[in-house]
Formats: C-alpha cells, structure tokens, sequence
C-alpha cells in the first residue's frame, strides 16, 4: 500500500487478526478490532513507534471489540484519548453484551464499549491520514462494516469474507442471504485485484475468493 503500512496482532484465544495500519512517515495510524490482550497490542504499537489515532471496530463480537475500552484507556494521554469509531449502531446490542459474551467464551477483562461514533454506509473514515470508505456489509452480524481505500486496492473485511470460507451466520440474528449478497455485491465488484486483511487467518484478494471460494464463486 503506498504510503501505509500493515501489521497483525492475532488476540483472544480465537487468534482474531487485531490490524495496525499507519502512515509510514508520519507513523500516526489506528488499530482496527482490538478483541483482547491489550499488552501485546501496546507492546507492538510500542516496538512500531505507531500513534494511534483513532481505534476501529467492524463488528461487535467478543474477539473484535472487547479490549477497545481498555485499549483506549491506555492509550490516553493527559486526558487525551483516540476515538472508538464503527461499527453500525446495529450492532449495539453486541456491544452492550461484551461482558456476557466474554464471560461464555473464557475472554478475560472483556467490557462493554459505546463508540464515540457509529458508523454507516457512504461515510469515510481516516487510516494513516488516507480516506477509507466504509461499506456496510451485513449477515454474519447486523451492523458489520468493512473499511475500503480505492487507491491502495486494499480493504479490511473483518469477518465477512475469509480466504476460501465466509462469515459464519448461525447466530440469532446471523442471515446468509444478506452475507452472501454483502459480498457479491458491495466487495467483489470494487476489483479483484483488491488485497484484503480478514478477521482471522491468511488474507487474499477478492479475484481469488471470487474465482475460487466455495461458498461464494460463481
């Protein structure tokens, strides 16, 4: 990515991929779905010389968002404090039970978090000073929300598109209709020579998912 540079911290036992993304001059960047073990997170911002700018969240699930409170607590200075922005308010309800999800998936210290800013379909946000588009992408939760910049070809997706799977949807309020329609029609026709960082395992390209993923190709 020109300009920007990328690093995963795999957090929680669900090895979730907590994403730095920064500028490579100015080292000012965000952290996207910091899930847990916020030490390891602030050891690697440390080691990177990153300042963190804002903290993102693409969805509301227990390894994505439940260290953002305390993630920013730790990163604020002389009462200052970065943002927590996304996911769409429809996922609020998740993040209300954060403490309850933790607690029935063994995630020690996971809270409840109110972002300081929901998002929606057509807003941009900033990642290293460059301008991300954000795209609402139902199904495996209500208010998923997955972050584009044109330029560099690259998205995060969190955990709607996987490398050779997709977002699981057997949950109450889970719709594999709505996952599959978010993925052939909001992400594959942004390029497939798009790279992307998922919420868990290897990344891609939307090409390769488009012509090969079993549950999506076609």
């Amino acid at each position: 990515m020109p300009g920007l540079q990328a690093a995963v911290v795999p957090v929680t036992p669900f090895q979730q991929n907590c994403a730095l993304i920064w500028d490579s001059d100015t080292k000012r960047g965000v952290v996207i779905d910091p899930g847990g073990d916020v030490p390891r997170i602030m050891e690697t911002l440390d080691k990177l010389g990153v300042t963190v700018e804002s903290i993102l969240l693409t969805h509301g699930h227990v390894d994505h968002a439940a260290g953002a409170a305390a993630l920013k607590e730790a990163l604020t200075k002389d009462g200052v404090a970065p943002p927590i922005v996304g996911p769409d308010v429809r996922d609020k309800f998740l993040l209300d039970g954060l403490g309850e999800q933790g607690a029935a998936f063994g995630i020690a210290g996971a809270r409840a978090v109110t972002p300081d800013r929901f998002l929606v379909e057509g807003d941009t946000v900033k990642i290293g000073g460059a301008d991300f588009s954000v795209l609402h992408c139902p199904g495996h939760t209500p208010g998923h929300v997955v972050f584009f910049n044109a330029d560099a070809r690259f998205a995060v997706v969190g955990d709607v598109l996987f490398r050779g799977s997709v977002g699981r949807t057997d949950f109450p309020y889970g719709d594999t209709k709505a996952l599959i329609e978010s993925i052939r029609v909001k992400l594959f026709p942004l390029g497939d020579d798009v790279s992307f960082i998922c919420g868990h395992g290897p990344g891609s390209t939307l090409g390769t998912e488009r012509e090969s993923n079993p549950f999506v190709r076609g």
